[in-house]
């Protein structure tokens, strides 16, 4: 329990340093990228009059420093600032559109976790057969398949045509059931997933075959305990190590994937509001989104560093 906490407080303390870090990466981009922010917001036939009290209220003519440090106060209480006009509270658009990301995200990352546990698993059992052919051929293609293509794949087999099985974008309607959620959800998940569940599939096999092959599992198999009691009890627990390390990695991924799905299946979340915001030249937007998604990336990393403890107690340090 001790190890467990240190890790846990470890990490916290460095979750303030990461966030400056990526606050000060967005804030600089943004302020090097081409255009000027009244100009986007009030249009080009608006008086140098308009724009310059534009930037005067929005502190555009402070140092770069100053500018920086008032978004750092506004971070620190929860407030990303409004929009540019029509003003509109940046936290608010984020807590509306956020859920729908993590939901697409979250569904993307069981599909993908369960595809490549039973692929990796026929992998590894199947060594240098057939199966295991099939499972490299599938992982060779998906790996090479970008997710948005495989979208534009899926909308076209699966929701054109007089019977389409699915829709072809959009949320699911407030109040609808779950069956209509998944039923909206399912092709950009799989689209999301795909890709990543060959790469997670690789990683799976390789760590079977190796804990396969250590002496405890011959010799539990030479003293007649039943090879599936084997694999299921510590096999597959002492495997998974890697695959969870590689999975928490692969979530940001899946984040930054799903901005990208979002748009081609017209479904309202993050990937709306940061298109929106690189249009309009919105620095708090952007900033915005892009830290909610890196934070969201950094607390899933801690928590699979945790996992780690659960998985394997034998892994006390990080």
């Amino acid at each position: 329990m001790g190890n467990f906490l240190n890790l846990l407080l470890r990490r916290l303390a460095a979750l303030p340093v990461m966030i400056l870090g990526i606050s000060a990466m967005v804030f600089i981009i943004m302020k090097l990228a081409p255009g000027d922010e009244a100009t986007t917001a009030l249009g080009e036939s608006a008086s140098e009059a308009a724009k310059e009290a534009y930037r005067e209220g929005r502190g555009l003519n402070d140092p770069l420093v100053i500018q920086y440090f008032k978004f750092i106060g506004q971070l620190i209480r929860l407030d990303f600032g409004v929009t540019t006009p029509p003003a509109q509270s940046v936290s608010e658009m984020i807590s509306k559109a956020f859920p729908l990301t993590l939901q697409l995200t979250f569904l993307g990352v069981i599909i993908a976790v369960i595809i490549s546990l039973a692929f990796g698993l026929l992998g590894a059992l199947y060594r240098d057969r057939w199966p295991d052919q099939v499972v490299r051929i599938f992982s060779i293609a998906a790996i090479a398949t970008p997710s948005f293509w495989l979208g534009i794949l899926l909308i076209q087999w699966f929701a054109l045509g007089s019977n389409p099985l699915f829709p072809s974008g959009g949320a699911a309607p407030a109040g609808s059931g779950i069956g209509t959620w998944f039923m909206h959800m399912l092709l950009p998940a799989l689209a999301l997933a795909i890709p990543v569940s060959a790469s997670l599939t690789r990683v799976v096999r390789t760590s079977m075959v190796e804990e396969l092959d250590r002496d405890y599992v011959r010799t539990a198999i030479g003293n007649g305990v039943p090879r599936g009691e084997v694999i299921s009890r510590n096999v597959l627990r002492n495997a998974l190590v890697t695959p969870v390390t590689v999975l928490g990695l692969r979530i940001g991924y899946l984040l930054g994937g799903a901005v990208v799905i979002e748009m081609i299946f017209s479904l309202p979340g993050m990937g709306q509001l940061i298109m929106n915001g690189i249009t309009n030249k919105d620095t708090s937007l952007v900033q915005g989104v892009t830290l909610t998604i890196a934070m969201t990336f950094v607390l899933v990393n801690i928590v699979v560093d945790l996992l780690y403890l659960l998985i394997n107690p034998r892994i006390r340090t990080v």
